[in-house]
């Protein structure tokens, strides 16, 4: 028997269309834990971005700020 973690998945699919002859489908299957790393990464990625667009504004040494 799998861990705790791995036991219940959860299933999503989805099928998009667009005009007459585009169709897009797709399905994933999630553990827990997967949802957790997914939820650590998008964590990660926000903060990242968020450092640099601070690094990004602030000014160096040595600029001239008119």
């Amino acid at each position: 028997m799998p861990p705790p973690a791995l036991r219940p998945t959860q299933h999503a699919a989805m099928t998009l269309r667009a005009g007459r002859k585009l169709r897009v489908k797709a399905e994933v299957d999630v553990t827990p834990a997967g949802l957790l790393s997914i939820g650590a990464l998008v964590s990660a990625i926000l903060l990242s971005s968020a450092a640099i667009v601070v690094a990004a504004r602030t000014p160096r040494v040595g600029d001239d700020v008119s």
